[in-house]
Parts: C-alpha cells; structure tokens; sequence
C-alpha cells in the first residue's frame, strides 16, 4: 500500500510540448517561438482590444439632496440637469427669457396699435393678421403658462387676441385676452374692525382676573393676549388668493384671460398699460369701461393689480375657457 501512495506523490516527468520540440535545450528557443505565433495568430483581436480605451466620467454624486436627477431653478421655475451642458444651456437661455423678456427683432409686417415717447409700441397678434403663429408668440405664451400655471397648449384658443409690449428689443410685457358674455362681481371684505385686528404691540387685559390668596398676600392674574401681525382691516386677514363672488352675473365684453410682465420691468405700470391699451382696441370704435371687461380667477398679485387698476375691490372675475 505504501509503495503505492509513494509513486502517486512522486513527481512525474512531463511529456516534452509537441510544439516545443524534444524537451532538450532546443526546447526553449521553441517555446518562444510557439507563443510568439500564437500571439500572431490572435494579434487583431488581442491589438483590438488593448488599443480601445474607455472614459469614465463621475456626472452626479449623490449625497440624499432631494433634487438629485433634476434641479428646479427659484427664480425661473425650470427644471433641468446639472452638469448637462445642453440642459444648462437650455435653462440659461429660458432664464434671461424669463427673467428680461423674450428677444425680438421685429416682423416685417407687425400690427402696432401705440408707441410711447421712449421708443416702446405694443403689438396685436391674432388669427386674423397671421401673427398667433409666429414663433415668438409662441415662445412668450410658453413662459406665460409656465408662470400662471396653465397646462401646455392650453392658454390660446382662436378667439384670443395677443398684446405684446416691446421695449429694447425684447418683449417684457403679455396681455391675453378673449370676448366674454358675462362676469361676476366680486364682493369687498368688510372693512370694520374686529376684537382680532389689533396691532403686534396692543394688548389685551382681561377683565376677569384671578385673584390668588395665601394669608394676608394676595396675587392678582390678569390675561394678556398678543397678536402676531398687524392688520389694517379684515380684507388684508383674509387669505388673498379666496374670492367671493355675487352669483347673479352681469353683462361684460371683454376677458382679459392672462398678464404678464417680465420681472425685470415690474412695478413701471407696463400691466396698465397693455390693458389700456386692450380697452381702447378690443372693439372697434368704442373704449370699454371698467364694468365691461372682466379678470380670470387671478393670483394674489393678480388680484391687487385689478384692485389698484379698477380702483376698487369689486372688479369682475369670469369663468376662463373658450367661448
């Protein structure tokens, strides 16, 4: 048994590589030579591979920010990638679009219906003078739905007609409008003071006080109620972006469906403008009124422009859609 377990651990003689030769020292000479073709032999796909190289680039690195695939912009509102070139570059472009107003040269043949002695004018596009289809219009009106939360595509209808307000070469005002039949009246918020509408610094005593008494002492606890804004009236408490309406509606002409300033030019009365503008040319040969022409369902901003434009809370609001 021995013997046999002894022969198996032994170290046995390979046989000599039938390509190497006899195993003698011409063998070694062989070896190279046998590898060597063999290298040949796969050279193109061996060379094919170790001369093709590969780039590795880190684009994101995550750390639990909540915006990890897709940065929203705070002042634009876009959404885009960072670290994308084409996204950056798309999003750079929106933001001055946005923020400055839309760039434009001018048409060859434009409907200015006012100027200004600075050099601005005011454009109408419709269907009619084949304007609505410019792409710049379309451009403007993709801003306008971004910022006034309307869904893609669905701001315009074949009605509508588009005031545009350039200035510098660059269009930093929109006004939309639309023919309406009927409006609402909104109703003004009380103005009378309430037990609740009282300036941060006033207080409040109660009157009922608790008396506490230990022997000859006494303790005397009165109520003090602080509030935590100042109020003028019971308009500004209320939340501004609810607005009651009277149910009976009244006769109006004209919608003004969406406005829009470039931020930029805010606050320069560029909204008042266009809607003066809008009143004066909406219908042909007649300057409508304050109780002709109605908002859609405004934004708190949107609703102290009608405010301070109107000259009065109860302005009209119509139900925005297509007639």
């Amino acid at each position: 048994m021995q013997p046999k377990i002894s022969a198996f651990f032994e170290r046995q003689e390979t046989d000599p590589d039938p390509i190497s030769g006899d195993g003698e020292g011409n063998g070694q000479g062989n070896v190279g030579a046998a590898t060597e073709a063999k290298r040949k032999a796969n050279g193109c796909r061996l060379d094919g591979l170790v001369s093709k190289k590969r780039n590795y680039a880190q684009l994101h690195l995550e750390l639990g920010q909540p915006d990890f695939v897709l940065h929203t912009c705070s002042v634009c509102g876009m959404m885009y990638a960072r670290g994308n070139d084409e996204d950056e570059k798309v999003h750079r472009a929106y933001h001055k679009s946005y923020s400055e107003g839309v760039p434009f040269k001018g048409w060859k043949k434009e409907t200015v219906i006012a100027r200004s002695e600075g050099g601005d004018r005011v454009v109408l596009a419709t269907d009619e003078n084949s304007c609505m289809s410019k792409s710049k219009v379309r451009e403007v009106i993709t801003v306008v739905e971004k910022e006034l939360g309307f869904g893609e595509g669905k701001l315009l209808h074949k009605l509508c007609k588009v005031y545009l307000y350039i200035s510098a070469q660059r269009i930093v005002g929109c006004l939309v409008t639309e023919p309406i039949k009927t409006g609402h009246r909104v109703i003004p918020s009380s103005t009378e003071g309430s037990p609740n509408d009282l300036p941060v610094s006033s207080t409040e005593r109660g009157k009922n006080g608790h008396t506490l008494e230990f022997g000859s002492i006494s303790f005397k606890r009165e109520i003090i109620r602080r509030h935590s804004r100042s109020v003028k009236n019971k308009e500004e408490c209320q939340d501004p972006g609810a607005i009651l309406c009277e149910t009976e509606a009244v006769s109006a002409l004209c919608g003004f469906r969406a406005i829009w300033v470039a931020p930029s030019c805010r606050r320069k009365r560029i909204a008042s403008k266009l809607m003066d503008v809008a009143r004066k040319t909406f219908c042909e040969g007649r300057t409508l009124g304050i109780s002709q022409f109605a908002f859609s369902p405004p934004t708190s901003s949107g609703k102290g422009l009608a405010c301070r434009y109107c000259k009065t809370s109860a302005f009209l609001v119509y139900k925005d859609g297509p007639v």
